[in-house]
């Protein structure tokens, strides 16, 4: 159980937005899915399938951002399998025609978020820990 708090979140937004790349034209047509209500001049809200992909990706990001906190062995090990996933949205967005979308480039600049915010805040929290660069 230990080890799944080394697995990226985002490579589960991957494998989630192949399958629904490729097994239909959900984010071709990207049709309506949820209808929301609004008070004002009794309008509705819709959210399309690529909403609801961005959507659980800012709240992937809030979790992985949360992982990077913790300073332990594993954590370079999520930050490798971070870097990784990262890896391959970029090439998918590249070399895969399906990739190419918004929603795609905006869930790849997530997973590249997650990797520099990770290095980022692993590194001046162990810095602080560890004590160095002198007195600040």
């Amino acid at each position: 159980m230990k080890y799944l708090l080394y697995f990226p979140l985002f490579a589960i937004m991957l494998v989630a937005y192949n399958l629904v790349a490729f097994t239909s034209d959900a984010l071709v047509t990207n049709p309506e899915v949820i209808k929301i209500p609004l008070m004002a001049n009794d309008e509705a809200m819709y959210l399309r399938v690529s909403d609801i992909f961005v959507m659980i990706g800012v709240i992937l990001l809030y979790f992985e951002i949360l992982k990077a906190t913790r300073t332990s062995r594993g954590a370079i090990i999520d930050h490798a399998l971070s870097m990784g996933v990262f890896v391959i949205f970029l090439i998918e967005f590249i070399v895969v025609a399906r990739a190419g979308t918004a929603t795609f480039m905006t869930l790849t600049l997530m997973s590249l978020l997650d990797v520099v915010a990770g290095f980022t805040i692993t590194i001046s929290t162990a810095r602080r820990d560890i004590g160095f660069g002198g007195v600040e």
